[in-house]
């Protein structure tokens, strides 16, 4: 990895946001970068009929997932990225079953990031949902 946090640093930082623990988002490596994870949970559920993940968790993995990958991608941060916004695309019901999220930073100025993020549960080119999100970080 290109930055000063490496996989278990941002691990190390995951385990401290209790939002990420409630809900069970993790942070991971695979051979294409970082991936977060929400783990099946099934308080997350917030439609009981088809088993769906509530929107706003799903939200919650987007942003969760938009944020360490900046944070993956900057060489030497200055201060923990803040978000301006985030626009999620909910693309198909997320079941309760592990999702997971990779990001891709578009463009990073001086002063704005632009990440784009895509979620998906058994295969990668059948997304559940996508985000763009907007981060100050200087």
């Amino acid at each position: 990895m290109k930055t000063l946090f490496g996989t278990s640093s941002l691990q190390d930082i995951n385990a401290m946001i209790p939002y990420a623990q409630l809900v069970g988002l993790d942070i991971s490596s695979d051979e294409q970068g970082l991936l977060t994870i929400l783990r099946a949970h099934d308080d997350n559920i917030g439609n009981e009929i088809i088993g769906a993940v509530h929107g706003g968790v799903v939200a919650g993995l987007m942003e969760h997932a938009a944020s360490f990958h900046l944070l993956d991608e900057l060489a030497n941060p200055v201060r923990i990225p803040r978000i301006i916004n985030v626009s999620i695309d909910y693309l198909r019901p997320a079941l309760n079953k592990n999702t997971f999220a990779r990001g891709q930073v578009v463009k990073q100025g001086k002063r704005v990031a632009n990440v784009r993020v895509t979620a998906w549960q058994d295969d990668e080119s059948r997304p559940v949902a996508a985000a763009h999100a907007h981060f100050l970080i200087a």
